[in-house]
């Protein structure tokens, strides 16, 4: 990260002359697929504080102890992949466990499902729709062809390259249209 932050622009421009392509396509390229990760992260934190919101409302009303406490790891859980959504719920359960009894773990169980679950699949195709500027419906059948063909991966750069690839592609046809006939 340290790398990137201070060297970013320069590890750019030398990705850019070692594309392979001229040099104008090849900023169109790195510059749309920069939007796309940039829309997928925008998009990954809307869902992330729809989480965190749901599930530290759900802990609240249940009075469960940390409930902002909860709140927050669920929020910073959903940016790691399956891991993140078992861990938060993992925490949330035993927190609501030991400090609200057998009822609310099973309340906090209950939330947790539905959020990460039921819920998410409703958000999710749409905030990363609208942060990508593709179809909530193109996101979920991307996000189910690059996780079943690239696993984790293949989950998380499946939508953000689609993007990007159709953003590229667009401004190509635009430019090949523009250029004057010579």
């Amino acid at each position: 990260t340290i790398f990137l932050l201070a060297d970013g622009p320069k590890i750019r421009e030398w990705g850019e002359r070692h594309i392979g392509v001229p040099l104008p396509v090849a900023r169109t390229i790195s510059r749309r697929t920069l939007e796309a990760l940039r829309g997928y992260f925008l998009g990954v934190t809307l869902v992330a504080a729809f989480n965190g919101v749901v599930v530290g409302l759900g802990a609240l009303l249940l009075g469960v102890p940390l409930a902002a406490t909860i709140a927050i790891v669920t929020f910073l859980a959903a940016y790691v992949p399956y891991l993140g959504a078992w861990t938060a719920g993992a925490f949330s359960v035993l927190v609501a466990l030991g400090g609200a009894g057998t009822d609310a773990a099973i309340g906090m169980i209950v939330v947790q499902l539905l959020a990460n679950s039921v819920l998410q699949q409703l958000v999710q195709p749409l905030a990363l729709g609208a942060a990508l500027g593709i179809h909530p419906l193109a996101v979920l059948i991307v996000t189910i062809a690059g996780g079943a063909l690239f696993g984790a991966v293949g989950l998380i750069l499946a939508a953000p390259l689609t993007s990007a690839a159709t953003r590229i592609s667009a401004d190509l046809a635009r430019a090949s249209q523009e250029a004057p006939e010579g």
